[in-house]
């Protein structure tokens, strides 16, 4: 197996220039480990961050339904691993989880099938955003769009450069697979 030319940067060769970071989210992930190989990316990244992972309109249980299935459909492990860990952390049980990769009912399908219709039409068809727009508002339909297009960006940074899934989220799910 060919090693990445990108492995997660360690706290001694940590870039001067985002040495602020690391003691945040950044030094926490491999995923943003990763990315700190290009430090102006990785601060620039940071209030988009925010916005998707904390801030969005859609709430914590929503987004993770999006973030799993666009893990799901793009097939990154990583992101797969790392947001059912998060999902049980949320409550989210393993069964309404397994269901996201199939297709749920309810307002769970409802929001697979607008994920799915970003990755296989590029844009959500007129009366699905209705729909959506009256069960999540309109606000979380910009937002479930962004996460999508967040969740991509870093399932090809993770692909690209094989990014190995968090010691911990490793160790969790192989106590406890899914």
């Amino acid at each position: 197996m060919p090693i990445s030319p990108c492995p997660p940067i360690g706290d001694s060769d940590w870039p001067s220039s985002v040495a602020d970071m690391r003691e945040g989210f950044a030094g926490k992930l491999n995923v943003y480990r990763t990315m700190a190989h290009h430090p102006s990316l990785l601060r620039s990244w940071a209030p988009l961050r925010q916005h998707i992972v904390v801030d969005n309109a859609l709430g914590p249980i929503r987004s993770e339904i999006v973030i799993l299935r666009t893990g799901h459909r793009l097939g990154s492990s990583y992101e797969w691993a790392h947001h059912v860990s998060r999902a049980r952390s949320l409550g989210i049980s393993d069964e309404r989880i397994r269901a996201v990769a199939a297709m749920p009912e309810g307002e769970d399908g409802l929001i697979v099938r607008a994920v799915d219709a970003l990755f296989d039409w590029r844009h959500i068809p007129a009366a699905l955003e209705s729909e959506l727009a009256d069960r999540i508002g309109r606000e979380a339909i910009f937002d479930l769009i962004a996460t999508v297009g967040f969740y991509i960006t870093l399932g090809g940074i993770l692909m690209t450069y094989e990014t190995p899934i968090d010691d911990a989220i490793a160790s969790e799910l192989e106590a406890n697979p899914i």
